[in-house]
């Protein structure tokens, strides 16, 4: 067919010639998808505001030779404006967007799972339900996971020796156990693997009323993850 719709979140956008963009989505049934939003930089665009980063949406696509091209929009969730206003939540929703696009390779298989992770955290961001730097940890780990990249917390990485354990390695896969720590691996407080746990499992009792210093510490150890299995380094996390 020449025409699909699917409703999807708008992770990057870049210019295209004098009054067009490219818009990457990451889409519920069709997984990420590039496509020309024509005109949307006009003043008068009928759906300009609607093709935004953090913007969810209901979009009808025309299929191109190289590229789709938008052709309807209708809004569903206009995430950036409960985001947007405040610096905090910004820079963490950006977190959230540069991760699902550097995640999600491929173009045009579906990746219901990831969709469905980033549109939870975009709602809970927008709503202020917990800290933003928590939601950022939960994220990153979550997605990992479902990439296959799962943080151990409890067990050995190597061995899976029975934990709790207090030596941790990014590049075994979490916490490892005396016999297997590797040199160089940090020694992350008991709270923070704790949190680590909670986050990974979804379980936020208690997770926003944990000290800064846990909660910076538990963010780092999300990061360091997720950068090393992306190989590539998510440059919004600079900012928070």
């Amino acid at each position: 067919m020449k025409t699909y719709r699917d409703e999807g979140i708008v992770v990057r956008t870049h210019k295209l010639g004098e009054h067009d963009r490219i818009i990457t989505l990451l889409t519920k049934n069709h997984g990420k998808v590039r496509a020309v939003a024509k005109g949307v930089r006009r003043t008068k665009s009928r759906f300009g505001a609607k093709m935004e980063p953090f913007s969810h949406a209901d979009i009808l696509f025309y299929r191109g030779r190289t590229l789709d091209v938008v052709t309807q929009v209708e809004s569903i969730h206009a995430y950036g404006a409960e985001i947007a206003w405040d610096f905090d939540r910004y820079t963490c929703g950006a977190v959230l967007l540069e991760t699902a696009d550097k995640l999600v390779l491929e173009e045009g298989i579906p990746d219901t799972a990831q969709y469905r992770l980033l549109h939870g955290a975009l709602h809970s961001l927008a709503n202020n339900e917990h800290r933003p730097e928590l939601i950022v940890a939960a994220y990153l780990l979550r997605a990992m996971a479902i990439a296959g990249f799962e943080l151990s917390t409890r067990d050995c990485a190597s061995c899976g020796a029975d934990g709790p354990h207090d030596a941790f390695s990014i590049p075994a896969g979490g916490t490892v156990c005396m016999a297997c720590r590797p040199p160089g691996s940090a020694a992350p407080s008991r709270a923070a693997i704790g949190l680590l746990d909670s986050l990974l499992a979804g379980d936020w009792d208690g997770a926003d009323e944990q000290t800064e210093g846990t909660r910076h510490e538990t963010k780092s150890l999300a990061s360091a993850h997720a950068q090393w299995h992306l190989e590539h380094r998510i440059k919004s996390l600079s900012h928070i």
